[in-house]
């Protein structure tokens, strides 16, 4: 698996556009200062951004990827009752503007199928866009989009999708759509995508039950509750000390480690910024973030909403 570089080294990028596709989505362009070719990525990548207020957040990129962009494109929804990332993109960055930017991280990857079914939900239209985006420009599968809004002035990059021949449905108007004729008959030369708010994602799942599970892939950038962590209680060794802090069931690895004075980084407490991201130095973890990929996972732990799976872990600050 490619290495993917650190979410601790941020790339400081200039706003070279700024646009609003609706009245809630903000579309901002992002490029070196000195017009340098920036990181590549694929299809599904995200990165993450420091807003002017502080709050990191992450949001998927809007186009098609590569081995050497000159941009990165993310589509902003204001998120009025948020933790303020989203809102102090809309209101305090103008074109020209630097923002702290984490280089590109894919928890959402194409893999490989000869027919796709890319079901968007709201915002979640921009990894889907850059999903169908590459599937065009390879030319070697069948592609469907079908992209769920509220209504057409609620709905970014419409008349573009809509030549494209996407299937876009408004629910203000027209109600639920049935997406049952598309998941109806499963198939191992298809994948299935989805990406929308939590409850699209879980009807997509129960529409889905006869699919092999490895057909159908699913992303909420909502990220993971902190306030609904789970889990059995278990142990967090601290590695230079040697404290030991307990974590009750319900509570945060990262609230328990805070209350315990441990100097232990966070922002998004969503699994989503990689702020919080610690050393695994030994124990069994459940991974619950979207910042480690398969390798990272091994060393890595996010204790804003990641548990564990043996009785204690063994934690240190990230190196570097």
């Amino acid at each position: 698996m490619r290495s993917l570089p650190d979410v601790r080294a941020p790339l400081r990028l200039r706003v070279a556009a700024r646009e609003e596709l609706t009245p809630v989505v903000v579309l901002l362009t992002l490029v070196a200062p000195d017009g340098s070719a920036l990181p590549g990525y694929a299809a599904g990548a995200h990165v993450t951004v420091t807003a002017p207020n502080g709050h990191r957040r992450s949001y998927s990129l809007a186009e098609a990827g590569g081995p050497a962009p000159t941009r990165y494109v993310i589509g902003v929804l204001r998120e009025e009752g948020g933790r303020g990332g989203s809102v102090s993109l809309h209101d305090d960055v103008r074109v020209g503007d630097e923002l702290d930017v984490a280089p590109p991280r894919n928890a959402f990857p194409l893999l490989p199928a000869r027919r796709y079914v890319l079901i968007a939900g709201g915002i979640g239209i921009t990894p889907v866009r850059a999903m169908a985006a590459e599937l065009r420009a390879r030319g070697d599968a069948e592609v469907t989009v079908l992209f769920l809004t509220r209504s057409p002035e609620l709905t970014p990059w419409l008349e573009e999708l809509r030549e494209q021949g996407a299937v876009v449905h408004h629910s203000a108007e027209r109600g639920r759509l049935d997406l049952w004729p598309w998941l109806a008959e499963p198939d191992d030369d298809a994948r299935v995508y989805c990406c929308g708010p939590t409850s699209l994602l879980e009807e997509v799942r129960a529409l889905t039950v006869h699919w092999r599970p490895s057909r159908v892939h699913t992303e909420d950038f909502a990220g993971v509750s902190a306030d609904d962590v789970g889990g059995a209680p278990f142990t967090a060794v601290w590695q230079p000390t040697g404290e030991r802090v307990e974590v009750p069931a319900g509570t945060s690895a990262l609230t328990a480690l805070r209350r315990a004075g441990l100097p232990v980084d966070g922002d998004c407490e969503a699994g989503t910024c990689g702020t919080c991201r610690l050393r695994l130095v030994a124990g069994r973890a459940h991974h619950r973030d979207l910042v480690l990929d398969d390798d990272e996972c091994a060393g890595g732990f996010m204790p804003c909403v990641s548990r564990a799976v043996s009785e204690e872990l063994v934690l240190a600050p990230p190196t570097g």
